[in-house]
């Protein structure tokens, strides 16, 4: 169990987005922050990147056309973007205006026995096979969790060349079912959302287990600020656990585990600062889907969540549940 003081404190921001008339994120599945406090929002909809300023008002959008399925987001120091294309098996670098400057992954799916509505992931194998999301360290190398149709954690040089490899499936140290985010301290321990074994692993640089965090509820992203603050976006267990062949989703909480979504915010020792969200998940400051997560240079918070592929879009008709959430942070900076 997760313990520590809860002396952060996060409220809502309503209608803070400014989107252009019409325009909708559909759903939003990862959101990213850059050095100049531009919001990226990472989306399903018909303009895939759309970028806000620190106050909301609309700047720019693209990537119409580009991706398959997007799926998770991340922004380095140098403002270098990677956008994960999970159904095209690819993750893509660009500039902040859309510019795609490196590619990782074929396109095709690497050789799992993973076949979606028909079988789980079988074996490990290459990159990728539905790659979820990525974690860039100050160096330029890259760590890619390779998580629907895989099992494993790549590592690449700047330049894209592969440089390792780990993991396999399971439940047991260094096993994985779904890893599904990730993050990197500023020690280089890799942190992995391993969302169906409901747990956060934390790895050495060279993929050697450290310890797990299994306080959480199916943790599908990871953020860790400058100051190694930890944030956790949590699926929870109420929505996107329906059983499918090909997933081996985990369909009840863990003993003495709340089911609802949630962020919890904590520090590298697992001890918690605050947590975000609530029983009633259509209500603001509360989460249906919680899919990726961003924090500012101010500490503010940026939510995306997964409503349409989780069902909460159908369920709720003709009501429409958020998919995008900013937080202001208050209490101690």
């Amino acid at each position: 169990m997760g313990r520590g003081t809860h002396h952060l404190e996060f409220e809502v921001v309503q209608g803070w987005e400014r989107l252009p008339e019409g325009w909708s994120f559909t759903e939003v599945v990862g959101v990213a922050v850059d050095s100049r406090d531009r919001v990226y929002v990472f989306n399903r909809g018909r303009h895939p990147v759309i970028v806000f300023d620190k106050e909301g008002q609309f700047l720019d959008a693209w990537g119409e056309g580009m991706f398959t399925r997007p799926h998770g987001i991340s922004i380095t120091r140098q403002d270098q973007i990677f956008l994960v294309d999970d159904e095209g098996h690819a993750v893509y670098r660009c500039s902040t205006s859309g510019k795609v400057e490196m590619k990782l992954g074929s396109g095709q799916p690497s050789d799992t026995g993973y076949e979606p509505w028909k079988s789980p992931v079988q074996r490990v194998a290459g990159p990728f096979n539905a790659v979820t999301n990525v974690a860039v360290l100050p160096t330029g190398e890259i760590y890619a969790a390779d998580g629907y149709g895989n099992a494993r954690i790549h590592k690449f040089a700047p330049d894209g060349t592969w440089l390792m490899s780990w993991g396999e499936p399971g439940s047991g140290e260094g096993q994985f079912n779904l890893p599904h985010g990730i993050a990197v301290d500023s020690r280089g321990h890799v942190y992995v959302a391993d969302r169906e074994n409901s747990r956060v692993q934390v790895f050495s640089p060279e993929g050697h287990f450290l310890r797990a965090w299994t306080w959480v509820n199916r943790p599908c992203d990871i953020f860790i600020d400058e100051q190694d603050t930890i944030f956790i976006a949590e699926l929870g267990f109420i929505f996107g656990n329906d059983p499918v062949p090909h997933l081996l989703l985990m369909q009840q909480p863990p003993p003495g585990h709340a089911p609802i979504a949630r962020v919890s915010i904590c520090n590298p020792d697992g001890e918690i600062q605050a947590q975000v969200g609530g029983e009633e998940a259509l209500l603001p400051g509360n989460f249906i889907a919680p899919h990726g997560l961003w924090a500012d240079s101010r500490g503010d918070l940026y939510v995306g969540e997964v409503v349409v592929a989780v069902g909460a879009v159908k369920k709720f008709a003709p009501l429409t549940p958020h998919a995008f959430q900013k937080f202001v942070r208050g209490g101690p900076r």
